[in-house]
């Protein structure tokens, strides 16, 4: 507490930070993976890209740069005393995370349908850096996903608490936080995006 009992929230946000640049570092490690075994197989990867959805890929970019846009003006509703909008804004947010997910498995289900995963059928011929390529697509994407579920999970918490009045404009951290999550999730789509539905 502060000597005006207010809460001193500076040790929250310096630990999401902390929590993010984890995030970002495990991240980093599977692009670095990527790169190296793209280099490795230029061709491969090229062809199997070409397998993706890219309008869906597309879209699922929209609608996560759309969420970061709502959750960000969220923050700065209740920050204002406009619980009511802030609440609207976290409902969107949710749902784009929502939606995201459910486009995100109409693609992956595509996939199983048509035997595309790892050790699937119509890749058991591939070339060896073919199934590579979707064996990384499938668990960065599938890592991403997660993070996308926990998030959206995380913004109906935080939509339940400003119901509930527990944020307040001058006690806002845990949804800054889920915020700053939120914004990691979209970063990270943003990198995935041209390494796997656009690789060339």
């Amino acid at each position: 507490m502060s000597a005006g009992g207010h809460k001193d929230y500076q040790g929250a946000k310096i630990g999401m930070w902390l929590f993010l640049f984890t995030e970002f570092m495990l991240f980093g490690g599977l692009f670095i993976l990527y790169s190296g075994s793209r280099a490795l197989n230029p061709e491969a990867f090229h062809h199997a890209s070409r397998e993706l959805n890219v309008p869906l890929g597309v879209a699922n970019t929209v609608i996560l740069l759309t969420s970061s846009l709502f959750v960000a003006a969220a923050v700065t509703a209740i920050q204002k005393g406009r619980r009511k909008t802030a609440m609207r804004l976290v409902g969107l947010t949710a749902a784009s995370g929502a939606l995201f997910l459910v486009n995100k498995g109409v693609e992956w289900g595509a996939k199983f349908h048509h035997g595309i995963y790892p050790n699937g059928p119509a890749l058991a011929h591939s070339p060896p850096g073919e199934a590579l390529f979707f064996g990384l697509y499938f668990i960065m994407t599938g890592l991403h996903g997660l993070h996308v579920l926990a998030g959206t999970v995380l913004l109906c918490v935080m939509l339940a608490w400003l119901a509930r009045g527990r944020i307040q404009p001058d006690d806002c951290v845990a949804l800054e936080n889920s915020g700053l999550y939120w914004h990691l999730v979209d970063v990270i789509w943003i990198f995935l995006l041209p390494l796997f539905y656009l690789a060339a």
